[in-house]
């Protein structure tokens, strides 16, 4: 079975996958098939966890190629924590707000308001495409302790769960303050 990690990123995605590739049964990655295009883009291996915020904007071929034979997670953290994070980085060369507020909002520049707007976007997209999907499971990153157990449990993992865990401490990819 092959698990999706869906986020507006800047949420503990790339930890998500970090604490993923402690389990024995499943490979793990953040972003592996990113600047991929085509149907090769959403060419994952059998028992394999992705976690990839672009993926809320490939939501329809995804739902094409695995519909609801994988398990899905909406992984969410505080809007305005998000949206912070991601205000520090429009200096970025590859940064999604960038694209989102120049391409799909048709701003000249962008701050805040279209950072929250973005955050309020991508979680609407993923609700939609979850609602019919049986299996799924709402994340809070503020939650991890008690949630990624669950997770593990739910996908039925098999591994190191505590080295797993250990993995929440760690600030992964952090934006700079």
């Amino acid at each position: 079975m092959n698990v999706f990690v869906l986020s507006t990123g800047r949420c503990a995605s790339t930890t998500f996958a970090k604490a993923c590739r402690h389990a024995t049964n499943y490979t793990a990655a953040h972003e592996s098939r990113r600047g991929v295009v085509g149907p090769a883009r959403l060419e994952y291996p059998d028992n394999h966890i992705e976690s990839d915020n672009r993926l809320s904007w490939l939501l329809g071929r995804l739902d094409e190629r695995y519909g609801r034979d994988a398990f899905y997670v909406h992984l969410t953290r505080d809007r305005r924590a998000v949206a912070e994070s991601y205000n520090r980085r429009w200096n970025f060369r590859e940064s999604i707000m960038r694209a989102y507020t120049a391409a799909i909002l048709i701003r000249p520049d962008g701050g805040m308001a279209e950072c929250l707007d973005y955050c309020d976007t991508v979680n609407a997209n993923i609700r939609l495409f979850l609602r019919n999907k049986p299996r799924r499971m709402h994340f809070e990153m503020e939650k991890a302790s008690r949630h990624f157990p669950e997770f593990w449990r739910r996908i039925g993992a098999r591994g190191d769960l505590p080295a797993a865990l250990a993995e929440w401490n760690v600030r992964h990819n952090p934006s700079r303050p």
